[in-house]
C-alpha cells in the first residue's frame, strides 16, 4: 500500500513500551454486515430489539462458507449506517447502542480445561466454526477450515513476529496474555494431537525471551518452545516463518499442512482460547494507533465496532489541522483511506495516521530494484508492464499469484512507482 511512507522521515515511536490502554465501552459500536471474504449478508434483528454480547444477530455468506455475525455489546439496535470497512470499501454496518451493561447472550457458558481436553476435533471445529473466529492477524481466513484439515500435524507455530513497521499489539498481547496464550496453544495441540509447539518472535524481543522461560516451565505437560526469528521484513510470512524455524521449505501454493505444520498469529490463539473456554466470539481486541499524524501514540484494547474518530480523541487528537492519510493496517501491507470515518473490525490490527505528502511518480528507469528486493523472486517490473500492455499470457507465464503483496517492490522502487498496485491487477488480469 502506502509504501511511500518510507520517505516520512517516521519519528521512532516506542508503544510497545506503554501498557495497553483499555477503551471497551463506547457509547456505540458498528458491526459490518458483509467483508471483503463475504459479499451479502442476512439480519435476523430488526431496528428496536435488545440484543446481548455474543447474540448472533446475522449471518454473512462466503463463496465456500457461511459466517455469523455476533452482536459485540449489550443494548439496542438502532439501525443501519454506511462507513468505511479495512477493506477501503463503503459498506453497511449495524449500529447499537451499548447499555454498557454486559449482559451475555445465553450462548455463553465456562467450560473447565477437563472438558475442553475431552473435546474430539469436530467438537472443537463446530466452536470455532460457530463462534465465527478468523485469523486475526488481519487475514480475515476463517480458522474453522485450518481445522478440517485430515493431514497428520506434528508441529503448532505461533505467529508473535509482527514484523511490520510502527505495529507492536500483539507484543503487548504476548506480555499481557502470557496464560491465554499458552492455554490456547494447549487446545489447538490437543486438537491436533501435535508433539510440540514453537512460539515464535524477533530476536530483539529480549524481555520476551525471558517472560515465555518462565510462562513455560509453568506449563510441562506440553512441549512448548521459543522460536527466535530474524529481525527483518517479511519474517512473519508463514513460508519464512517456517523455514527458520523449522528448516522446512513450503513451495508456493502449497499449505503448511503437507508438512504436518499448522501456523496460528498469536491474537487468533487467544481468541480461540476464548471460544473453547467460555463460547466467545472475538468482541474485543487489540489494536495500534500510531503515526505522525496523531499526539500520543498508543496500544488499546477496544471493542470491535468502535469508531477510529473515538480512539484518536483518546490519543489525544491530531497534531495539526491535516491533511492526513489513514492506513488500517501495516504501512507495507494496509489499504490507506483519506478520511477517518473507519470501523474497528476484528481484523484491524492497527491504525497509523501520517501527515500526506503527494509524490511525484517517475518512469520505470531498469533499475532491478523491485526484483532484488521481492521475497518470492518474481520480476515486478515484468509484471507491472505486462498489465500496461494487457497481455494476458504473458502475465500467467510470470505467475502474479505468486505475490503476497509485501509492498517491498514498491518500498525499493526509485521512480516512486506504487509496483504493488499493478501486481494486484495482474492477479485479476491473469485469471
Amino acid at each position: 500500500m502506502i509504501a511511500k511512507a518510507r520517505k516520512l522521515q517516521l519519528p521512532k515511536i516506542f508503544t510497545e513500551e506503554l501498557p495497553t490502554l483499555r477503551f471497551v465501552d463506547p457509547d456505540f459500536v458498528y458491526i459490518a454486515t458483509n467483508n471483503a471474504r463475504c459479499k451479502t449478508a442476512d439480519l435476523c434483528i430488526k431496528e428496536g430489539d435488545y440484543l446481548k454480547i455474543g447474540q448472533i444477530i446475522g449471518m454473512r455468506h462466503g463463496g465456500f462458507f457461511e459466517q455469523p455475525i455476533h452482536s459485540t455489546v449489550s443494548g439496542t439496535f438502532v439501525g443501519l449506517e454506511k462507513h468505511y470497512h479495512r477493506n477501503g470499501k463503503m459498506v453497511d454496518f449495524i449500529k447499537i447502542q451499548n447499555d454498557k451493561k454486559d449482559v451475555f447472550d445465553e450462548s455463553l457458558f465456562t467450560r473447565s480445561d477437563e472438558e475442553i481436553f475431552k473435546m474430539t476435533k469436530d467438537e472443537i471445529t463446530k466452536v470455532v466454526k460457530d463462534t465465527a473466529l478468523v485469523g486475526l492477524g488481519g487475514s480475515s481466513f476463517p480458522t474453522y477450515i485450518k481445522f478440517q484439515t485430515d493431514l497428520p500435524i506434528h508441529t503448532i507455530l505461533i505467529n508473535g513476529i509482527e514484523c511490520e513497521p510502527l505495529l507492536t499489539s500483539d507484543y503487548r498481547i504476548m506480555m499481557e496474555y502470557p496464560d491465554r496464550i499458552m492455554k490456547g496453544i494447549s487446545y489447538v495441540m490437543h486438537a491436533f494431537n501435535a508433539k510440540k509447539a514453537i512460539i515464535c518472535f524477533k530476536k530483539k524481543h529480549k524481555d520476551l525471551k525471558l517472560l515465555y522461560k518462565e510462562i513455560i516451565r509453568r506449563y510441562p505437560d506440553i512441549d512448548v518452545s521459543i522460536g527466535l526469528m530474524d529481525d527483518f521484513y517479511p519474517q512473519g510470512w508463514e513460508i519464512a516463518m517456517i523455514k527458520k524455524a523449522l528448516h522446512i521449505d513450503v513451495k508456493s501454493g502449497e499449505l503448511p499442512s503437507k508438512y504436518g505444520v499448522m501456523n496460528f498469529n498469536v491474537s487468533t490463539i487467544v481468541g480461540l482460547y476464548k471460544a473453547l473456554k467460555y463460547n466467545m466470539p472475538v468482541v474485543k481486541r487489540n489494536i495500534t494507533i500510531t503515526g505522525n499524524g496523531i499526539k500520543y501514540p498508543q496500544n488499546l484494547r477496544v471493542r470491535v465496532g468502535t469508531s477510529i474518530r473515538e480512539l484518536i480523541n483518546l490519543c489525544g487528537g491530531y497534531v495539526d489541522d491535516g491533511p492526513f492519510v489513514f492506513i488500517v493496517g501495516g504501512p507495507m501491507m494496509g489499504a490507506s483511506l483519506d478520511c477517518d470515518d473507519v470501523i474497528i473490525t476484528k481484523t484491524v490490527t492497527s491504525i497509523i495516521v501520517l501527515k500526506k505528502i503527494d509524490f511525484q511518480e517517475n518512469p520505470c528507469i531498469r533499475c532491478g530494484s523491485c526484483g532484488y528486493s521481492c521475497p518470492t523472486k518474481l520480476m515486478p517490473w515484468a509484471i507491472m508492464n505486462a498489465v500496461k500492455s494487457l497481455n494476458k499470457e504473458r502475465l500467467k507465464a510470470l505467475h502474479p499469484e505468486r505475490c503476497i503483496e509485501c509492498g517491498l517492490c514498491a518500498y525499493a522502487c526509485t521512480s516512486k512507482i506504487n509496483v504493488t498496485d499493478y501486481i494486484r491487477r495482474a492477479k485479476l488480469l491473469a485469471k
